[in-house]
């Protein structure tokens, strides 16, 4: 942190300004108010910085653990809230002792695309009630809690309000555009916040009063009653937080050069800032992508970075807190709004639906369960699915083709050979994975063999196998013997042989000794079978060949001949 100390400053002043706004509108869509979010930020935005596995992660309250929030909020409480984010970091601690952190690499990518853009479809809904100036109906369902939202102002509409959270959003959105390096967020919210000041516009309602510091550390929240019921919820928020701060490090990593984050520490520095920051009245908190882009593009380099930006939201709260107040709902709505229509790649979501079929229908689908289940549910059945078309296509790969003795047997009369072999003898080869998803497949015209005697089976391109593969391998030997037919294999492998011993088919195998490391001797032990069974006749004996004279003096083969 001694290297560039004024460059990292420099990046966590602005940092902070970025994140003032996004806190406080974090913290009001959450339930808990404005000042949960100013607390979380300072609070899991210091200890992340200092224990999490990344040089350059930013953390905070985010939009995707809000959506979370809201219904643990309408079931428990703001007391349930707190208690969740206790439960969750004692999970997020236990994931990084487990080494957890490393199965990040494995979620597709078009579950993560289909997981952001649903988030940032429920981000903007929610603020749909503050964008329109209405009283925030009852529920937790995002999509009905908007369309009260919108009948209500049917009903009774709240121009004003509109305009502050439209003008707020387009200023940020037109900004970005404009000047990257401005954060127009912060301009957008104090020019609303002087606007309803000057104007008295009464229809844009204040966030209100909010207290100047942070509360003493408490436990009073905690209700040993209702922490079994807890853990469930508890269990979705330590998934969420490990999901996206994970993905947030990994895109710091990618945005510069050099970095490199520990996914086990930083699942460690979450956890232990999600133990924090409840005490203090703090929501669950995670790595923030948007802020950890503006972390890493104004110059960032090292931890100081995200703790300058904890220190300078902690004198807002201490300095600040009447003018905070007097921040418009439909601001920060506004900046909530255009926070979500950033948080859409339009380019990687045309390059994940152009990619593969399955690609799109994974995206799409991840996307639509955000929207309408739950975030935790959402991914599971995102991954689920991803898994499943990926085995279909694993699956597609296996094959089992007929192929020609013609280039494998020995010997100086090769094609009288084979034509008489090939009358009697088979030959498949078995390429790619032999597993439960295509085994069946891929063997089937195995059992339909009619016209042969014999059926070589060259194994040696099978990729892997399991014990499936190996039990309908199995049962197909079994059907060609009990008609008649034998059956060799060549060139299994020995990572490979212990599957087939487990369930018995290597048993078929080995006391008529039809296991064979190459397919040339395979079909040498096929034409000895056909010759016991007499359906080829044995060859007949050649006569051996006179020894050429050895080289010499004539008049010692002279003499040799006399005697």
């Amino acid at each position: 942190m001694g290297r560039t100390p004024r460059r990292d400053l420099l990046a966590g002043l602005t940092v902070a300004i970025v994140a003032l706004p996004l806190a406080l509108g974090f913290g009001v869509s959450s339930g808990l108010g404005a000042e949960a979010g100013l607390a979380t930020a300072v609070v899991a935005g210091a200890l992340a910085a200092l224990f999490g596995g990344s040089n350059l992660q930013v953390s905070g309250p985010t939009g995707a653990m809000t959506v979370v929030l809201v219904p643990i909020v309408a079931q428990y409480g703001p007391g349930g809230v707190l208690s969740v984010g206790l439960i969750a970091g004692v999970l997020l601690i236990a994931l990084a002792v487990a080494r957890a952190g490393r199965y990040m690499r494995y979620v597709p990518a078009p579950v993560v695309e289909g997981f952001t853009l649903g988030i940032a479809c429920v981000i903007g809904l929610q603020q749909l009630p503050n964008a329109l100036g209405v009283p925030k109906p009852e529920g937790d369902k995002v999509l009905a809690v908007a369309w009260r939202a919108v009948e209500e102002f049917v009903r009774h509409p709240n121009w004003t309000a509109v305009g502050v959270a439209l003008a707020v959003a387009a200023v940020m959105l037109i900004g970005a555009r404009w000047r990257p390096a401005i954060p127009f967020s912060v301009v957008a919210v104090i020019a609303a916040t002087v606007a309803a000041q000057l104007f008295h516009l009464d229809a844009a309602k204040p966030i209100g009063d909010l207290p100047a510091g942070l509360p003493a550390p408490s436990l009073a929240f905690l209700d040993p009653a209702a922490l079994g019921s807890l853990l469930a919820p508890a269990v979705a928020v330590a998934a969420l937080a490990a999901l996206e701060s994970l993905l947030s490090a990994s895109v710091a990593d990618g945005m510069t050069v050099g970095q490199q984050h520990d996914p086990d520490r930083e699942l460690f520095g979450q956890g232990l800032a999600n133990l924090a920051a409840p005490l203090f009245g703090g929501v669950p908190a995670t790595g923030a992508i948007a802020r950890t882009a503006v972390n890493v593009r104004t110059g960032a380099s090292s931890r100081l970075a995200a703790l300058a930006h904890a220190a300078v939201l902690a004198v807002i709260v201490f300095a600040a807190a009447p003018l905070v107040s007097r921040i418009p709902l439909a601001a920060l709505a506004g900046v909530l709004l255009a926070t979500a229509v950033r948080m859409v790649e339009v380019g990687s979501l045309r390059a994940m639906a152009r990619a593969t079929r399955s690609d799109a229908v994974v995206l799409v689908l991840t996307a639509v369960a955000t929207l309408a289940l739950d975030l935790v549910y959402a991914v599971i059945i995102g991954l689920l699915v991803a898994g499943a078309l990926a085995l279909r296509a694993v699956a597609k790969q296996a094959r089992m083709e007929r192929i020609s003795l013609a280039p494998l047997v020995p010997g100086e009369d090769r094609e009288e050979e084979h034509a008489l072999l090939a009358e009697h003898i088979v030959a498949y080869r078995v390429d790619g994975p032999l597993f439960f998803a295509g085994a069946h497949r891929s063997l089937l015209e195995l059992s339909e063999v009619a016209d042969a005697r014999v059926v070589i089976l060259r194994m040696s391109r099978v990729t892997t196998i399991d014990a499936t593969g190996a039990l309908v391998l199995k049962d197909a030997v079994e059907k060609l013997n009990r008609r008649g037919i034998a059956v060799l294999t060549s060139g299994i492998r020995p990572g490979q042989r212990q599957v087939l011993d487990s369930v018995g088919a290597l048993e078929l195998l080995r006391p008529e000794g039809r296991d064979f490391a190459a397919t040339p001797e395979a079909i040498a032990a096929a034409r000895a079978h056909l010759q016991r069974t007499g359906v080829l006749p044995f060859p007949s004996p050649r006569p051996k060949p006179l020894p050429a004279p050895r080289p010499g003096p004539a008049s010692v083969i002279t003499e040799e001949s006399s005697r």
